[in-house]
């Protein structure tokens, strides 16, 4: 069974040789020169261009990608999943809809599963990494793409950003209230809602927001004891430990993970942002 994923999980470059799963790069376009995501660019590359003023696009997975791969999972005979960033936060997810029902017109007996993750970075990453997990237990396609959904459905993400200018340039606040919240030292807490990065709360100061975020870990994910918790972060590994730390001491659960922020995300919510990411006190693998 072939596993897809985008760039947009935020795993790292290594993951998808030694796990075999087919990575299609997001793209990510800085100073004018356009990239695949993790495979010609990497995440530390865009935040040093950003420090340095540049103002980087991002793509979605392009159609030809989708093609190609989709086709020569038809012509293995293999079934297939791909496992999408969330469809709100981009439109690969549709774009692989649209692509898998042209593959069927010439290759009615494709077996091609497509989830849309509603999850972003390491939430989404730890949602591949389930798949690849059952995959090896030699769960069946329809079964994987049930317990991924649910898997997906349950996945809680906070994140919190270091500055709010970048959160202002993708309209997810208000440039006054970022000039504001710079004046302030105002860091939002934001939180995923059926797929939109949603903001929910404000604290003052970076180390404000972390206890906040680990107080709602806490309301919302319960016992963690047989639960992996997710760390990402945009190119702040020293803070990044620290949060680590404090979670390993307030609920030791089962395994901490910890990546950086991939190029596409990066781009949108800029250097030192910290992301969370565990299941909710309803999921029961």
């Amino acid at each position: 069974m072939k596993i897809f994923t985008d760039s947009g999980c935020d795993l790292p470059k290594s993951y998808y040789e030694e796990n075999d799963v087919i990575l299609l790069p997001l793209r990510v376009q800085v100073n004018n020169h356009e990239y695949d995501d993790v495979l010609s660019i990497d995440s530390k590359e865009v935040y040093d261009a950003i420090r340095q003023g540049a103002h980087p696009k991002t793509s979605q997975v392009s159609p030809e990608l989708f093609l190609q791969q989709f086709e020569s999972l038809a012509k293995s005979g293999e079934p297939g999943i791909y496992i999408a960033f969330s469809s709100e936060l981009s439109g690969t997810y549709s774009t692989a809809l649209m692509i898998r029902n042209q593959v069927l017109e010439q290759y009615p007996t494709l077996q091609l599963a497509i989830v849309d993750s509603k999850c972003a970075s390491l939430g989404y990453g730890l949602v591949v990494e389930e798949a690849v997990q059952l995959r090896k237990a030699g769960t069946s396609l329809d079964e994987i793409e049930t317990k991924i959904q649910l898997l997906a459905s349950q996945m809680e993400h906070l994140f919190t950003v270091e500055d709010l200018d970048y959160l202002a340039k993708g309209g997810r606040v208000s440039k006054a209230s970022a000039f504001l919240g710079g004046l302030l030292s105002i860091k939002p807490i934001l939180n995923v809602e059926d797929g939109k990065l949603v903001p929910i709360e404000k604290s003052r100061g970076r180390k404000k927001a972390i206890a906040r975020m680990l107080d709602l870990m806490q309301e919302r994910g319960g016992n963690f004891a047989d639960k992996i918790v997710g760390i990402s972060h945009s190119d702040d590994l020293a803070f990044a430990n620290e949060v680590k730390a404090s979670i390993q001491e307030r609920f030791a659960p089962k395994a901490v993970q910890m990546t950086m922020i991939g190029s596409v995300i990066g781009s949108h919510v800029g250097p030192g942002t910290i992301a969370i990411f565990f299941t909710n006190k309803s999921y029961q693998a």
